[in-house]
């Protein structure tokens, strides 16, 4: 197949690999085995599975390594903008003409036979690892983790952040449910740093653990965290941390910045790497502030905020969040999946939000109807309107609120059509 342009193979892979959720490992090994086994070339792995904060730990994580000067491989998924943000090599996005020649490989290997796009792509992404240079690959677990496509390599170390509600037609109906998918991903002998969780979350990954002889690192047991006068404080068996407060906003982040610190004082990093863990870190659409493009000239009187949590321990951080800044009239601008728990998601902002603009989210057919976010918000006590677009939503608060802050929120699919329209 000749090159023809990434987007072009991305477009034809969805036609013949549509975009659906199979959970299972035996296409992806199958492939992998055509290609060569390139996950048995990369360089070492750090796992991270969870519900909630796998994209923040993983970003502070590289933030720690790239400060002391080593190469890091990142694979993330979904992507907000371009595909492309899925895949870094040794720190720098994968390139057009490189991630083409990746895409055309891995569709002639795999020929006519059925596979999902996420495998697919999975495995073009460890074929770019193991052909380039770095000192680490950090994999996150794009859904579960015990049959996700990236569960196929052994890691140096596993992370599992906060695991909560989400996904239950894939993964469950109930939290040990949940916890036991993203424990599949714990190794015989390999350490897991395990991140706050409910009781009966911590007993399944616990259990794993304690069945495959793999050490584990639990927040409130080998490590904690926690803002005290305006700093982090971070401690382990080594000792405190007296550092700044993470620079991604929202008190959840400080538990995040933890389990990407005990991370790297596992690897054996000193405290300049968990400074920089915790100040240099960027993970775009996580209580992002937005502070140029056409969507911030549309309203440069409003605070802009972007934010594609999408789940009720979503919301509960988002509510958090607010409640910490400085009081202003807040309006949220909302588009939701159908696939989601609406309410559960917006209860906890009830008390943050001074009135919510829903909307349907362009161009994805799985969006929830604007009527029916709009119904749902009423539903828990918020306020609430729909609108045609975000631009008309935003002009409806300016003309309203001239001073507000806005949050648009609600989903990656809409936050990724937000950054691509705000350039």
């Amino acid at each position: 197949m000749s090159a023809i342009g990434s987007d072009a193979v991305l477009e034809r892979m969805m036609t013949l690999h549509p975009k659906v959720i199979d959970l299972t490992l035996d296409r992806v090994h199958r492939l992998l085995a055509a290609l060569g086994h390139p996950e048995r070339a990369i360089p070492p792995v750090i796992h991270v599975a969870g519900t909630n904060g796998k994209g923040s730990t993983q970003a502070m994580i590289r933030a720690g390594l790239e400060a002391g000067g080593d190469r890091v491989h990142a694979y993330t998924s979904p992507h907000l903008a371009r595909f492309h943000e899925r895949i870094r090599l040794a720190g720098t996005l994968i390139s057009e003409p490189a991630l083409t020649a990746l895409l055309d490989e891995c569709v002639d290997k795999n020929g006519p036979d059925e596979i999902t796009f996420f495998e697919i792509t999975t495995c073009a992404a460890f074929l770019a690892f193991a052909r380039s240079p770095a000192d680490w690959t950090l994999l996150e677990v794009g859904l579960g983790g015990r049959l996700d496509a990236t569960n196929v390599i052994t890691p140096r170390l596993s992370i599992i952040t906060p695991v909560s509600m989400d996904h239950e037609a894939f993964l469950g109906d109930t939290l040990a449910k949940i916890a036991a998918e993203k424990a599949g991903i714990i190794k015989r002998g390999v350490p897991v740093i395990v991140g706050p969780q409910h009781p009966d979350g911590l007993e399944v990954i616990e259990a794993t653990a304690a069945r495959l002889g793999a050490p584990v690192l639990a927040f409130g047991q080998h490590w904690n965290a926690w803002e005290e006068r305006g700093r982090m404080i971070y401690q382990d068996e080594n000792g405190l941390l007296d550092l700044p407060l993470p620079n991604l906003p929202g008190p959840h982040q400080i538990q995040n910045a933890g389990a990407a610190i005990t991370a790297l004082r596992f690897l054996g990093r000193d405290e300049l790497a968990c400074d920089a863990a915790v100040t240099r870190a960027f993970w775009p659409a996580r209580m992002q502030r937005l502070t140029q493009g056409p969507l911030v000239d549309l309203a440069p009187s409003v605070e802009l905020w972007l934010d594609g949590g999408h789940n009720p321990a979503g919301g509960e951080a988002v509510a958090s969040t607010l409640a910490r800044m400085p009081a202003r009239p807040t309006h949220l601008i909302c588009g939701m999946l159908n696939t989601k728990d609406v309410t559960g998601y917006m209860r906890p902002l009830a008390g943050q939000v001074t009135r919510l603009h829903a909307v349907s989210i362009p161009g994805e057919k799985n969006t929830l109807p604007a009527e029916v976010t709009r119904d749902a918000a009423l539903s828990v006590g918020i306020d609430a309107v729909s609108a045609d677009t975000v631009a008309a939503a935003l002009a409806s608060v300016v003309a309203q609120t001239p001073n507000a802050r806005v949050l648009i929120c609600g989903s990656l699919y809409l936050a990724g059509a937000i950054l691509r329209e705000n350039g």
